[in-house]
């Protein structure tokens, strides 16, 4: 399998990603596995606490709250009441968001930055 296809015709699953670290980093496929567990574990508990995990370039996980409203249900057209809740939210970072965007405009902003 190769590393980080350019297309794909699903999205990477679990299996894969520890496939991947486990091939980069020398560990079996057990200890990237522990490591991934370990890692989506303590985001997930940071975040349920209220506390935010910032990686720097990659990305900010945190939870927010979204206020009650007043929506329509679609089949119906009858307003219903959508209570307040707390999700979790991803920012992605500047560093994540040109990789995926346009490198090129990134490095070229980058530079104009730092003149």
């Amino acid at each position: 399998m190769a590393l980080l296809q350019p297309t794909r015709d699903h999205p990477m699953n679990r299996a894969e990603l520890v496939e991947i670290l486990a091939s980069k980093n020398h560990l079996s496929k057990t200890s990237a596995n522990a490591v991934l567990e370990t890692l989506i574990d303590t985001i997930q508990a940071a975040v349920k606490k209220g506390d935010a995990v910032q990686l720097v370039g990659f990305g900010t996980f945190k939870s927010v709250k979204r206020a009650a409203r007043t929506g329509k249900n679609p089949s119906t057209g009858a307003a219903l009441k959508i209570p307040a809740s707390t999700v979790p939210k991803f920012v992605a970072g500047a560093k994540f968001k040109a990789a995926v965007v346009d490198p090129k405009a990134a490095k070229r902003k980058a530079e104009k930055a730092g003149k």
